[in-house]
């Protein structure tokens, strides 16, 4: 990078852009080969320089009408059409304020996120499924100026606006192409932009980036407490671009189906910017009920999600297997596929062929975050010639922790901790289970207005503790058990891991969720272990037949459940079953919300 006329910082950034990379080529750990980083600073610097690099390259793939194939976008054109609309958000006083991207993920939401963070201002991603007043209330936090939205949230925004006890100024459709009084026009902003450009105006093309500085505001959706603001730096997002695809193979070619919600960073990063700095494109999903529909239009190579999306996937292939009365001969196939994969012989396209062309035909990784998944799920999707990843994140760490190496996988552990990056359990208890703390580049800046809660998880030495239980072994994989906040201490004082009793109970195939949680025995020295069950309605009738009645149903379960007990010490067994009729109260981010009393009462 060449450095005159730059600013003091521009400098303090480059220099810091070439030793992250220098960091990537130095790390000697064979899983770490894919040593192709280029350096970046920032954003903006990522994207100006993937728009030369990958100009002609296919960026996004978006569908304007579900009757639509697929359109095809550039990576020219996603240039201009940022430079376009950041440069007339400048001109319409977003300069250096918040402002906020909401809807469904889509062409105008990349581009909108992109316009904002490359030197508007600081960008706003907010939840889809957040309520008028729940917006209204981040709005106020994050002291928002501008918002750009999918048409359905015009409404709330006008309204919000129209209150007049927020600094909300500036309101976007991305849908309409009429600006009135109190809407501007997505595409018409885009073309105000351009013309600016064309006079003259260099107001967001010179715009400076502080690489350091908050750049991106991001809400969490915790299950306790109200969210937290939690502030990124560009240089918290781009450490993540330079150094997770170093053990994993992501080539220009590569595409990605854009499924889960964009204002999540996990897939905000992962999915869509990573996919950005490495040449490769991004088609989005219309929705999970035309998932099949769009992986064979789309043909991706790469894929986000999280374990009920994968596993729901897995069994639906397996389902249709069984009633082909094929289930016998397909696994005698994976057994002798599995051996002649070692001595380099592969005959997963010839015998899988069927199955791969659910995925589209051309997929090779799954990718599998948020949660905990079964490792006979990965290793199973495995089995077919897909390779299933798993990682570890959070908000805070922009987001990824740990992941997965795709030549020395473990289906068991989240992963390694990337080039430059550390993993450590403190505290360990006599199980030598301690908290999983984090260190490097990635870390969030802090939370925002919250001075306390950010002391009680960043150290003085850098580390963030995250409230995950779990250890590492000696090979640097680690292992999840649970949440820190969650452990039930029983009353002769043990520890009891509800997700790891969680996650016994789901692999049980008729089981579609569980939730295991403490209540005080009639004994004083005793604590009951409950486990609430809902199960699959589908899958019950055909062991138990059409005509079963709720007992019949109880029984099947603890006799699932009893197998469990026989494996576990006296103080973790399960003593009470709930059959639950309806489903979990959760957050937005559909994760369960374990405080809430309608999850611990049978209904």
């Amino acid at each position: 990078m060449r450095e005159e006329g730059l600013s003091q910082k521009q400098v303090e950034a480059i220099k810091w852009a070439e030793e992250t990379v220098a960091k990537v080529n130095n790390d000697q750990r064979a899983f770490v080969k894919c040593k192709e980083s280029r350096p970046i600073t920032d954003l903006k610097n990522m994207l100006e320089t993937s728009a030369e690099l990958f100009a002609n390259n296919v960026a996004f793939l978006q569908k304007y009408s579900r009757k639509d194939p697929y359109t095809e976008i550039k990576y020219s054109q996603v240039m201009e059409d940022v430079n376009g609309l950041g440069s007339a958000l400048v001109a319409r006083g977003l300069k250096g304020k918040r402002v906020a991207v909401i809807g469904e993920n889509c062409y105008q939401w990349a581009v909108s996120y992109l316009a904002v963070a490359c030197g508007t201002g600081i960008v706003v991603p907010l939840d889809r499924e957040l309520n008028a007043e729940e917006l209204k209330n981040q709005i106020i936090r994050a002291e928002v100026s501008g918002v750009l939205f999918a048409k359905k949230h015009e409404t709330v925004f006008k309204q919000i606006k129209e209150d007049g006890d927020t600094p909300l100024q500036v309101l976007v459709n991305f849908n309409t192409d009429e600006e009135t009084d109190e809407v501007c026009s997505f595409s018409q902003l885009i073309e105000e932009g351009k013309k600016l450009i064309e006079s003259g105006n260099r107001d967001f093309l010179d715009a400076e980036i502080i690489y350091d500085e908050m750049g991106i505001l991001l809400f969490t959706s915790g299950t306790t407490g109200k969210a937290k603001g939690v502030m990124l730096s560009h240089k918290n997002i781009v450490t993540e671009l330079m150094v997770a695809p170093t053990i994993f193979t992501l080539n220009p070619w590569d595409r990605y189906l854009s499924i889960l919600p964009l204002h999540h960073t996990y897939e905000c990063t992962c999915g869509f910017l990573m996919a950005l700095y490495k040449g490769s494109s991004v088609a989005y999903c219309e929705g999970l009920k035309y998932i099949t529909k769009n992986l064979k239009e789309a043909q991706p190579t790469m894929m986000l999600g999280v374990p009920a999306l994968y596993e729901k996937l897995y069994s639906t292939i397996w389902k249709n297997i069984r009633k082909q009365g094929k289930e016998k001969l397909l696994k005698k196939i994976i057994k002798v596929n599995n051996v002649t994969k070692k001595v380099g012989i592969d005959l997963g396209k010839i015998f899988f062929k069927q199955i791969l062309e659910v995925f589209g035909g051309r997929m090779k990784t799954m990718i599998c975050g948020g949660a905990a998944i079964n490792p006979d799920i990965l290793n199973g999707i495995r089995d077919f010639g897909i390779n299933a990843l798993q990682g570890y994140g959070l908000t805070e760490c922009a987001p990824m922790g740990a992941f997965n190496p795709e030549d020395c996988p473990n289906a068991e552990s989240v992963g390694v901790p990337f080039p430059g990056l550390e993993i450590k359990a403190i505290n360990h208890n006599d199980e030598g289970i301690g908290e999983i703390c984090v260190k490097g580049d990635h870390v969030m800046m802090g939370y925002y207005q919250m001075p306390e809660e950010t002391a009680e998880v960043l150290d003085a030495d850098g580390w963030f503790h995250t409230g995950d239980l779990g250890y590492i072994d000696k090979d640097g994989y680690t292992y999840l058990t649970g949440r820190k906040k969650n452990v039930i201490i029983t009353k002769n004082g043990k520890n009891v891991y509800p997700e790891e009793v969680e996650y016994l109970i789901s692999n049980i195939e008729f089981v579609e969720e569980s939730f295991v949680f403490a209540q005080d025995a009639e004994r004083a020295d005793d604590t009951v272990i409950v486990a609430s069950v809902k199960v699959d309605k589908e899958a019950i009738s055909e062991i138990l037949g059409t005509e079963y009645g709720e007992e019949d149903v109880k029984k099947l379960v603890w006799s699932e459940i009893d197998k469990i007990n026989d494996d576990a010490p006296p103080y973790r067994k399960v003593k009470k079953l709930i059959i639950r009729k309806t489903d979990f109260v959760k957050n937005t981010s559909q994760k369960l919300i374990r405080f809430a009393e309608e999850n611990k009462r049978e209904d």
